[in-house]
């Protein structure tokens, strides 16, 4: 399982799918914030339960997901787009398999509180590049995207049809 805000789905996030896809038969996507009404202060993270850190709805990036898993040519029949509440962990046996393995990357302190929250609940965790530094983020691609300029080049083409349909009103399915 990965699992990720996809606020929105970038060419990062595509690298975590592949890297994760590659060593599965089945590949959970757990959607993060799912429930805006239930979104939480992480001391680890602290933008990201701002409504500016997360503009997209769930089915929003629900297309993000599965756009950008087409575009990596994954079949779609052994990938699970799921809602994940990260921030509460007494509802995950509600929304994952027990048995399920975490992929996660270690990019900040948010991801090292995951790491920890992930084992506490007796995942097997998974620790995709390692060491290796985050070059692109959700937060980059908005602000590309509120100045209008260069975005679509920091996500996958699916999702920047997503993208595009959603700035037209258009749900691109």
């Amino acid at each position: 399982m990965v699992h990720g805000r996809f606020q929105p789905f970038h060419n990062g996030h595509l690298e975590y799918l592949k890297g994760a896809a590659a060593r599965c038969e089945e590949l959970f996507v757990g959607i993060t914030n799912p429930d805006p009404e239930r979104v939480r202060p992480e001391g680890a993270d602290p933008l990201r339960h701002l409504p500016e850190s997360n503009p997209f709805t769930y089915v929003e990036r629900l297309l993000m997901v599965k756009a950008a898993a087409v575009d990596a040519g994954l079949d779609l029949s052994r990938l699970h787009v799921i809602p994940f509440p990260v921030n509460e962990p007494e509802l995950w046996h509600a929304y994952i398999p027990e048995d399920v393995v975490q992929f996660i990357r270690l990019f900040s302190d948010w991801g090292g509180t995951k790491l920890e929250r992930l084992r506490e609940a007796g995942f097997e965790v998974v620790v995709l590049d390692e060491g290796k530094e985050k070059e692109i983020s959700g937060a980059d691609v908005r602000a590309a995207m509120r100045e209008g300029t260069g975005w679509a080049s920091l996500v996958p083409k699916g999702v920047a049809s997503v993208l595009k349909g959603l700035e037209c009103g258009v749900r691109v399915l």
